[in-house]
């Protein structure tokens, strides 16, 4: 993977990270975007071969080391839509940036239900409306950080 500017790819995964744990007011904090799964999303259809399940495995596993949540939850959450990312990443680069934010949208909440049912079953938690708030605002950044994260790759030339 640091073949090819591949530390760049690393970088923005750990920033993906770092805006995933960073504190924020409490009134907004339930709309926190899902920086990691956008940037997994972002690399497994653009380089699908370099970026893919194992990567979702282990940048899932972080997240679950750094929000202290019950191990291989995330993990397993990010697991399933970077498949279908991966799997289907040519029929969704010919999507308009719009189209592919609402395919980002269903894979968001995929994830977060993924989530959610796998908290159930062990820690029998309680299913609120505000648990899918990040969904949309996951859809809202999918254009710029999909410009963004374009830019970086043209710019590194990663292949």
């Amino acid at each position: 993977m640091f073949a090819h500017n591949g530390f760049i790819v690393v970088l923005t995964l750990f920033i993906a990270l770092l805006a995933a744990i960073m504190p924020m007011p409490l009134g907004i904090d339930s709309f926190r975007p899902d920086w990691v799964l956008v940037v997994l999303l972002y690399w497994a259809m653009a380089i699908p071969v370099r970026v893919s399940v194992g990567t979702a495995w282990v940048m899932g596993l972080l997240l679950d080391i750094l929000l202290g949540s019950l191990l291989g939850v995330h993990a397993i959450a990010l697991m399933v839509p970077v498949f279908i990312a991966a799997v289907n990443c040519q029929k969704i680069r010919n999507f308009s940036v719009w189209q592919q934010a609402l395919v980002v949208g269903v894979l968001s909440a995929l994830q977060h239900l993924l989530v959610f049912w796998l908290q159930f079953v062990f820690l029998d938690v309680v299913f609120l409306p505000a648990y899918l708030y990040p969904v949309v605002t996951t859809v809202i950044i999918w254009p710029w950080a999909f410009l963004l994260l374009r830019n970086i790759r043209r710019k590194f030339q990663i292949k």
